[in-house]
């Protein structure tokens, strides 16, 4: 397992290929304590911040807007249009594409969606980027895991899906997606695994899951890591957060 201080940093190489630092973070609408949510991601020092249960209802914007730019990131696309999934970006990232999807509504239950974007870094080196947050039930996790590998084989180049699957990696769901994407955890394991609860961490339900083409160099749990203590993952959120570190071509 890599050790926390040797997660590569973001660069920029001189053939053009990039080395970016990706985050996918439930922050349960920013309900819990704000102060201590900013201080994980800016301690991750993030390129792309993949956010699960953004704020999606009374003045969402406004509060997605105040967590960006006390991040010192930018909103990228997401929040309420795509019924909480949403993706934030540094000013290293070039914007090319970004869309909402509203997958299938089924009667009862929470609609779910995906934020999309096509991100460049540099002149050359391209990421298409999936922030979603799946189903509790079961057989409906199954339909979206299908419906997200189907968004991202119709994205351009370099992809990476990132977020909160509702499941272990032993779910049927979960095995379906790394069956065609690489577990950043199972393929280059760094940090802690666990990411729920945040205050009693025994569960894998959070995952970075990346593409041909993605050389993972490091995911996991960014607990330890410097900024980022137990009591702060305690008090952001309901859950812990992914933090990966990707080569991109």
């Amino acid at each position: 397992m890599t050790p926390l201080a040797d997660l590569p940093e973001s660069r920029t190489e001189a053939d053009g290929s990039a080395v970016v630092r990706l985050l996918s973070y439930n922050i349960r609408a920013m309900r819990d304590d704000v102060g201590a949510l900013v201080r994980i991601i800016r301690a991750c020092v993030p390129d792309v911040v993949c956010v699960q249960e953004a704020p999606r209802f009374f003045r969402w914007r406004k509060h997605a807007g105040r967590l960006a730019r006390h991040t010192e990131l930018v909103h990228v696309t997401g929040g309420a249009t795509a019924c909480g999934p949403m993706i934030l970006s540094s000013l290293r990232a070039t914007v090319e594409e970004a869309e909402d999807v509203l997958l299938p509504r089924t009667p009862g239950l929470h609609r779910r969606g995906l934020a999309t974007a096509v991100l460049r870094f540099g002149e050359r080196a391209r990421l298409s980027v999936v922030s979603c947050h799946l189903s509790l039930a079961g057989w409906e996790r199954a339909e979206q895991a299908g419906l997200l590998l189907d968004r991202l084989a119709r994205m351009p180049g370099p992809a990476v899906a990132a977020g909160d699957l509702n499941e272990r990696p032993d779910g049927p769901a979960f095995k379906r997606l790394a069956g065609r994407l690489q577990d950043g955890w199972a393929v280059a394991p760094w940090g802690e695994e666990y990411t729920s609860t945040a205050r009693r961490p025994h569960q894998r339900i959070d995952a970075v899951l990346a593409g041909p083409g993605v050389e993972v160099l490091g995911c996991g749990v960014p607990a330890g890591l410097p900024g980022v203590s137990p009591e702060l993952l305690g008090a952001a959120s309901d859950h812990r957060p992914v933090l990966a570190a990707l080569r991109l071509p």
